[in-house]
């Protein structure tokens, strides 16, 4: 289970009530604009410092507007000690393959 994982995975583990965390790490203003209903906004410039609001015993995925942010995310989170994955593609390719209600920015 290491890697990048696709938005639709996402979706279907979502659907399937799997216990994980996804996060949302832009900035307040993009998730105005789009969001997933059940993603936590951490904006990845407050990550660091916000990491004791995360579950370390569950699977942790992180998701931006294309993934770069999302991938650094990942990165501290792996340092830091949790378990952690990428959604590929971020927001951009959740509205593509999975809810084209959400909006492109």
């Amino acid at each position: 289970m290491e890697g990048d994982i696709d938005p639709t995975e996402v979706k279907a583990r979502l659907d399937r009530g799997d216990k994980f965390q996804l996060i949302d790490v832009r900035e307040p203003h993009e998730y105005q604009i789009a969001r997933i209903p059940t993603a936590k906004l951490i904006p990845l410039g407050e990550l660091s410092k916000r990491l004791s609001e995360l579950d370390a015993t569950v699977e942790i995925v992180a998701h931006c507007k294309g993934g770069t942010r999302s991938a650094k995310a990942v990165d501290l989170l792996k340092q830091s000690g949790f378990h952690a994955r990428n959604m590929k593609g971020g927001i951009l390719a959740w509205s593509d393959k999975v809810d084209p209600s959400v909006p492109k920015y």
